[in-house]
C-alpha cells in the first residue's frame, strides 16, 4: 500500500521520542509534527535531515485503514495500545 497523499496520520497520531528538526524532544501522541505543512506533507520527505524512523513508516491497510480519518483513529489507537 502506498501512503495517501495529504493524509498526515502517522505523523500526528504516534509520540516520537527521537529527535525531529525544529523539535528537538521528539513530540507527544495527537501532536501534530513541526515538519508536516499545511498540506499534510512532510517538508523533509526525501532529505537527508528527515529522521529515519519516519522513513522506516511502512503504510499498511492495518493501520491506515481506508481514509485518513480512520488512518488517524487506528494509529492513536495503536499508540494508546502500547504507551
Amino acid at each position: 500500500m502506498d501512503c495517501r497523499l495529504g493524509c498526515g496520520a502517522c505523523c500526528i497520531a504516534p509520540s516520537i521520542n527521537l529527535p525531529i528538526p525544529g523539535m528537538p524532544n521528539g513530540k507527544k501522541a495527537g501532536e501534530r509534527c513541526i515538519q508536516l505543512d499545511d498540506n499534510n506533507l512532510c517538508k523533509l520527505f526525501g532529505k537527508p535531515e528527515r529522521p529515519a524512523l519516519c522513513g522506516q513508516f511502512k503504510a499498511g491497510k492495518d493501520v491506515c485503514g481506508d481514509s485518513s480519518t480512520e488512518a488517524l483513529a487506528l494509529i492513536t489507537e495503536l499508540e494508546r495500545l502500547t504507551s
